[in-house]
């Protein structure tokens, strides 16, 4: 008995002790301006740290840093910082030693903490420093000291607690306003959540309840479709990210209280993933993936499809009309359209430039946009098909194949996506030392996936935006073509 006492008197020592050893350590609040939102593709143009042991300000250290990115416009304007100013100003590496001994073995703080840590991490990672700080967000920590507040960013907690921050949206500035804030949250913290935040990993306070730690840890830092899956192992929810891990943790990262974003979370038991080489590739695996497994929680893209086509039929007295109409699930239009007058300015354009019958078009009215009717019986039907199918085969046959060459999933190849005819045929990925005959060659070597309206309108904007990754291609046997050759 007396053992058991001494034990357990041992052991509360030992709880005292690591407690003691917490709240020994000084506090260094973060704040970093930056190009973006995304750690390996912006960089940071200011960073401000602030030491503190909780009471009172021990230390100071802010600079500007030339991230050699160029920063948006609409960030200049909300930080002031430009790029005239950041272009003679030294850059990460040149810190890294002095801001890698300025955060170890420190209690790492921000406003919204992952934000800032991912920057600093990475950043002090590409210069050969591993930074592992226990970190604590003062919104989550103001969440769980001052519940029921209207919001806790920045700019509303330090307004309800008159905190003034002075250079808002400039590292200092809002450092410094963090600094109060969390010398006020660890006065008012009586039931002591900021020892239990720092004593848990910081991914178990906000995951799901019954989705395993590890399967979050694993997920990897790439573009892809991810999968949310319930307790039965049924997919309820696909999504696409350019960054999987940081996408997946978004979703739970925000302290939501409503009824559908709990039971959503209730219901997330496992999360698998697919890696593309490309952003276009996850956009479309994730339509492709939706449409096929019909997830409960997905609401979007379900349902995307065209409103109106242009269709061709024969009459009674033989003669080939066109007409738009609604899209017809069994029939097969020449070209479709979301909006009526798309459609209908597609045919005006047509009958004026093969000189087709307007009746027969179903623009009935004499004049309609300078076009004047004209006398059918005029015109045999075998004659006036001619020109109508000679008006079809035209909309058709000058639709390009191209591939759209992108990243791969490794150095050692890149990924592929073929439009054969103007139709969408599906994606793979190719070596580098790949070359490329034909469309029938190139097919040969993807994974054919079906189309839809929503996928083409999304590589035709992507065509539009990045055309140098479209590489036009042959129908016919030619002379190989290298990946590159086309771009």
């Amino acid at each position: 008995m007396r053992a058991k006492v001494i034990q357990t008197r041992f052991r509360n020592l030992l709880t005292l002790l690591v407690i003691k050893k917490i709240f020994d350590l000084l506090y260094a609040v973060v704040d970093i301006e930056t190009t973006g939102g995304h750690a390996s593709a912006g960089g940071i143009t200011e960073i401000a740290v602030v030491i503190t042991d909780g009471k009172k300000v021990l230390e100071k250290f802010q600079t500007l840093l030339n991230p050699y990115y160029t920063i948006p416009r609409y960030i200049e304007v909300l930080t002031g910082i430009t790029n005239s100013m950041v272009e003679d100003e030294r850059d990460f590496k040149s810190i890294a030693d002095e801001l890698y001994e300025l955060l170890q073995d420190k209690i790492f703080v921000a406003h919204n903490v992952n934000f800032d840590y991912s920057f600093i991490k990475f950043n002090l990672a590409k210069c050969g420093y591993d930074l592992n700080c226990k970190k604590l967000c003062t919104i989550r920590l103001g969440r769980h000291i001052l519940p029921g507040l209207p919001g806790y960013g920045l700019d509303k907690i330090c307004r309800h607690l008159k905190i003034e921050i002075d250079g808002r949206h400039r590292a200092m500035g809002d450092a410094s306003a963090t600094v109060l804030l969390l010398h006020h949250l660890l006065e008012q913290d009586v039931n002591d959540h900021a020892n239990k935040m720092l004593h848990i990993k910081s991914k178990e306070q906000y995951l799901p309840p019954n989705i395993s730690a590890n399967e979050i840890s694993n997920l990897p830092n790439r573009c892809g479709v991810y999968y949310f899956m319930d307790k039965k192992g049924k997919v309820i929810y696909v999504g696409k990210a350019k960054n999987l891990k940081k996408r997946v943790n978004s979703h739970f990262s925000n302290n939501k209280t409503d009824e559908q974003k709990q039971e959503f979370l209730k219901r997330i038991y496992h999360v698998s993933f697919q890696e593309t080489g490309s952003e276009l590739m996850a956009f479309i695996l994730e339509n492709v993936e939706i449409r096929k497994l019909w997830p409960k929680q997905n609401n979007s893209q379900k349902r995307f499809e065209p409103t109106y086509g242009l269709y061709c039929f024969e009459d009674a007295k033989g003669y080939l009309r066109l007409c738009i109409e609604k899209k017809k699930k069994h029939l097969r239009p020449i070209s479709t359209f979301n909006l009526l007058s798309e459609g209908y300015s597609l045919l005006y354009k047509i009958v004026k430039e093969y000189d087709l019958d307007t009746e027969l078009c179903y623009l009935q009215k004499p004049v309609l946009n300078g076009l004047v009717a004209k006398d059918i019986n005029k015109m045999a039907p075998h004659l006036y098909n001619l020109k109508v199918n000679e008006c079809i085969k035209n909309l058709e046959k000058d639709v390009a194949s191209y591939a759209i060459i992108d990243m791969g999933l490794s150095a050692e190849e890149r990924s592929c996506i073929l439009v054969e005819n103007g139709k969408f045929y599906g994606m793979g990925y190719l070596s580098n030392q790949d070359a490329i005959y034909d469309v029938a060659d190139l097919k040969s070597r993807l994974t054919p996936y079906p189309e839809n309206e929503y996928i083409k309108k999304m590589i035709d904007q992507y065509v539009r935006e990045y055309p140098y990754k479209k590489m036009l291609l042959q129908n016919e046997k030619s002379n190989p073509v290298g990946l590159f050759d086309g771009e």
